[in-house]
Order: structure tokens, then sequence, then C-alpha cells
């Protein structure tokens, strides 16, 4: 099993040094989306004292051209911290900070989707319905060679059918990454609500929500940073790729589910249905708000086959989950709750994926492009 080198190193040296006073000063760790859409980068500044809401932590700034999100001759970029959160490596009073980027000109960087997330999330017509949405991330691990985690290194594992929610050595690989990074996410504020191993082997979920508005997009995003450095210290590598593996096997998403006051309440499933009519007359712009690349990293995952749904067609039905949107079975029989959207990539950007639901759902938008709202 390949792992990195640095998971090597003395872990009980580490902890003599972290264990060490560190006065009135505190640690925060900056963290922004990069010019990927994808990628996540950090950097870390000491403080004079511990921030106790978001207004008391300073902007910062970043070489934009190493993070490919800016020219090397105007590298300057701006981090703006919109969300703070306790920091599970360092710990107390230390904090992660997840920030907004904007560039020279104090304009958003192009992936900087939080922004105009934030102000669909604002509107009147938009929080007045209280939108709740839970998320459901699908992730592989692998080794530094991209080798999945525990599968042979010649061959393939046993074919899919015991690994999802197994138990046991030939079932559950890498189970002490899981509960390490359930337990960080806890102490660190993030509203994750769950795991499991999922269908391929060395594939595993975790669930967040439910959560309101924009801070669903926040907290998966944190917790996908929390992860990743999990992995880092176990020496293997996270991915969120849609399709890891090819062949007989299941992809990766995160489904993403959907409610607001309208279908909670009593007799909510007529919301619901009409939510779903809208979304399926919209269907190709969600595709290509779902991932990252404009629906092509999707074209991997959404084949019809592995629970998936085609790319090309929208459905919909109770307890399906081959279908785009899937309404459970107790929703069905209570006649309220949420419908589950299917289509979304394991890399989606949380913001792009809620704010379309919010567009389509909500504010009632239709044709393959967002609405332009004036301030």
């Amino acid at each position: 099993m390949a792992t990195s080198a640095s998971a090597v190193l003395s872990k009980t040296v580490k902890k003599q040094f972290l264990d060490l006073p560190q006065g009135d000063k505190v640690q925060a760790m900056y963290i922004w989306i990069d010019g990927s859409g994808e990628g996540l980068r950090c950097k870390t500044r000491t403080l004079n004292s511990e921030p106790k809401t978001i207004d008391e932590l300073p902007e910062w700034n970043f070489d934009g051209s190493s993070t490919h999100q800016s020219e090397g001759s105007n590298s300057d970029m701006y981090l703006i911290p919109v969300a703070m959160f306790r920091d599970p490596f360092r710990q107390d009073p230390n904090k992660l900070v997840l920030c907004e980027v904007f560039k020279y000109n104090r304009k958003p960087a192009e992936t900087n989707l939080r922004h105009i997330c934030c102000k669909v999330m604002s509107m009147s017509e938009v929080a007045d319905k209280q939108p709740w949405f839970g998320m459901e991330q699908e992730y592989t691990l692998l080794g530094t060679d991209g080798h999945p985690f525990g599968w042979p290194s010649n061959g393939f594992p046993g074919p899919q059918g015991p690994y999802y929610c197994g138990v046991g050595a030939d079932k559950a690989y890498g189970r002490d990454i899981v509960e390490a990074h359930y337990r960080a996410c806890l102490y660190a504020g993030v509203d994750i609500c769950g795991t499991n191993a999922e269908v391929m082997p060395a594939q595993w979920e975790f669930q967040v929500g439910p959560t309101e508005g924009i801070n669903m997009g926040d907290h998966l995003w944190a917790a996908r940073f929390i992860l990743h450095r999990v992995c880092e210290d176990f020496g293997v590598i996270v991915s969120f790729d849609p399709k890891p593996i090819t062949g007989n096997w299941n992809g990766a998403g995160c489904h993403t589910n959907f409610s607001t006051n309208d279908m909670r309440a009593e007799g909510g499933l007529k919301a619901i249905e009409d939510a779903i009519e809208r979304l399926s007359k919209r269907h190709t712009y969600h595709i290509r708000t779902y991932d990252p690349n404009g629906g092509l990293d999707n074209a991997r995952r959404l084949t019809g086959h592995h629970e998936t749904s085609s790319i090309h067609e929208f459905s919909a039905g109770v307890a399906n989950r081959g279908a785009s949107i899937r309404i459970p079975r107790a929703v069905g029989q209570e006649k309220k709750g949420y419908f589950e959207d299917r289509r979304p990539s394991a890399n989606c950007d949380p913001y792009a994926v809620t704010e379309s639901l919010v567009r389509t759902c909500l504010l009632k938008e239709e044709g393959d492009a967002p609405t332009v709202y004036s301030k």
C-alpha cells in the first residue's frame, strides 16, 4: 500500500510540540477554494487573541498566480473570512477560517461561487421559505499511487455486494480514517450527521445537514477540508472524482436533499411535486451546475447504471435510486417532507448546487441561464 513519506514521521514527536503552551496567541488557518473549483488551499497566521465572531478576523491575501487564479504580474488576491470553526488538529483556541476569494479589483474570483449564492439565499422570497439542505458526500480512499486503498496491488477485490455498510476487515477498507474524520468534524462544529461505507470497496460517505441556506456550502467545504487533512496524517489520498474506477463499479455522487417550510408542512407533497415539475423542465441547466466542468465529469457517472439516472434524461419516482429525483418512501406515505436530487457529482460545488435548486424551485426561474437580479 503506497502511503506518503510524511505519514511515517513520528506523531509522538509532533504531539510533544503541540502540547507546548501557546500563551494568548491563536493560530488561524485560512482556507479557500482554488482556481480548479475543486482544490482547497490553506495557510496560517497568528492572532493576538481568540476571535469570537467573523468580524474579528482580519482580511488577508495570497499569491493567486500559484493557485491558477491570477496572472503573475498582478497576483495579489484577497481572502475574506466568511465562516469559522474550531481547529480539530491544533485544538482550542485555534481556528479554521473559511474564506471567499476576491480579485485585485474587489470582484469575486471566478471560482468564488459562494458570493452570488449568499445573495440568492438572502432574498426574501428564499429566506422566508427556510430552505433546508442535506448533502451526502461520497468519496474514495486512494494510496499515493492512485490505487484504491486496500485493493489488491495486481487485481481487483470481489464484486460489489458485501461492502455497503459492511463490517469486517474484508469488507470495510479504511474505517480508521472515517472515524477520525467524523470526530474531527464534531469537534470543529461542522453539522455532520452520519457516515457509512459505500457500495464500492474503499468508498465511503458522510452526510452534512439538515442545514439552512448558505450554511450548507460552508459546512460541506469545511468537512471536505478536514477530510483532506485527516487523510494527509494517515498518508493516503481522498478522491472526490465522480467515477474513480472504470468498469462495473459504482461512481461517487453528492446526493442533495432539499425541503422548504411548505414541503415540511402537512400536505407538503404537493409543494414537492410542484418543485419536481419545475426541475423536469430545467434538466440541462442543473446538469451544467452539478459538477465543476459543466457536466463533463458527471457524464462518466450518470450512465443509467450503478444506481444512477442517465445524464440525458430526467426522471423521478418514490424510492427509486435510479431516478434523477427520489422521493423517499416515508415522504410518499406521510405526504410531506423532502426530496433527494441524485444528480450532483461528488466533486460538485455545494454553493452552485444549492443555489440552482433555490433558483428553480423557489424563484421559479426557467431556461438554461440563471436570472440576474438587481441589487
